[in-house]
């Protein structure tokens, strides 16, 4: 940015544009999803100081090593609870063709890492928590900006631990301004292969854990298949997986004596985790029919169950009639 002080003066008084620029110059990329990630401490820290100037109670807590959230409150007496809610990390900016923390405005949008995903959407956040700052509300607001949502989500568990409920809460992750009352969850599947390992002039001794994996992975088609024929969720569509990582092997000339993959199933509200790994299970057994001699254990990993809302809830009917009110759809 070639106007720091003015960008940053901007943001203090709320203004949406220049607290979306102030954040995208700050680097929170997250440490799981990119080596030299610097994680949220430097977010959480800016953004508790905006929320504290304007006369909230903030709470900066550290969910892990270096891995922080910032709680802000104002009001509470005795009325009705609303959260606000966004994650301070971002992703890696490998491959990026723009500078991704200059937080340049052009072209009518600011430009960076985050911009979208969702820095967009802490700079209303923090905008609408300033303007509300201003003003007697009824209830209390409660504003929370959490870490990890990119890869396992630890900041909103933790937040999730201790925020004792609400009548409503609202995500404002980036959906096009579309009122979005649910989203897929996730299981992550964990599928290890066993081989025998061998060199490679030697293939009478040699099991290839790698082209195990690789038959299962064949095999899957199946699965996604009757996934695809399954009920259709009227906004999620249908569940679907992919492959996320794949590791094995030591050298190109020796038998790979383990395969380690990981799955990622997306899930609709209301799986179940133990149905889920019956799927796969189910696959993996008609591929060992084939390949008698495959030697695998899987597992189940992380679980975050999908989620929905009414359309017909009171939220999700206020959020479409302000929606309209403001001319958009």
């Amino acid at each position: 940015m070639s106007t720091d002080h003015d960008v940053l003066n901007q943001a203090r008084t709320g203004d949406p544009v220049a607290l979306a620029r102030a954040m995208v110059a700050i680097p929170s990329v997250n440490p799981l999803m990119e080596e030299g990630g610097t994680g949220e401490e430097a977010m959480a820290q800016q953004c508790g100081a905006w929320l504290e100037g304007w006369g909230y109670e903030i709470k900066l807590e550290e969910v892990d090593t270096a891995r922080w959230n910032v709680v802000a409150t104002r009001g509470g007496s005795g009325g009705r609870r609303l959260i606000l809610n966004g994650h301070l990390d971002t992703v890696g900016v490998g491959g990026m063709t723009v500078p991704p923390f200059d937080g340049d405005l052009s072209d009518g949008k600011v430009w960076g890492r985050g911009a979208c995903d969702m820095k967009g959407g802490l700079a209303i956040i923090l905008a609408t928590a300033a303007t509300l700052a201003k003003e007697d509300h009824p209830g209390e607001l409660v504003i929370a900006l959490t870490a990890d949502e990119e890869h396992a989500s630890i900041g909103m568990q933790a937040f999730s631990e201790t925020v004792g409920g609400a009548a409503a809460a609202v995500v404002c992750e980036p959906t096009k301004l579309a009122v979005m009352p649910a989203h897929k969850g996730f299981l992550w599947v964990n599928a290890e292969f066993r081989g025998t390992a061998a060199h490679g002039s030697r293939p009478e001794e040699g099991v290839d854990a790698i082209l195990h994996a690789g038959h299962f992975l064949a095999a899957l088609g199946k699965l996604e298949a009757r996934l695809l024929a399954g009920p259709k969720h009227p906004l999620l569509e249908y569940p679907s997986f992919h492959a996320g990582t794949i590791e094995g092997g030591s050298a190109p000339s020796v038998y790979p004596h383990r395969c380690k993959l990981v799955l990622e199933r997306r899930t609709l509200p209301g799986e179940d985790p133990s149905a889920i790994m019956d799927e796969f299970r189910e696959v993996l057994e008609e591929v060992r029919e084939q390949v008698p001699e495959m030697d695998v254990a899987l597992t189940p990993g992380l679980f975050r169950p999908g989620t929905e809302v009414p359309v017909a809830s009171d939220l999700v009917q206020g959020l479409l009639a302000a929606m309209e009110a403001e001319g958009l759809e």
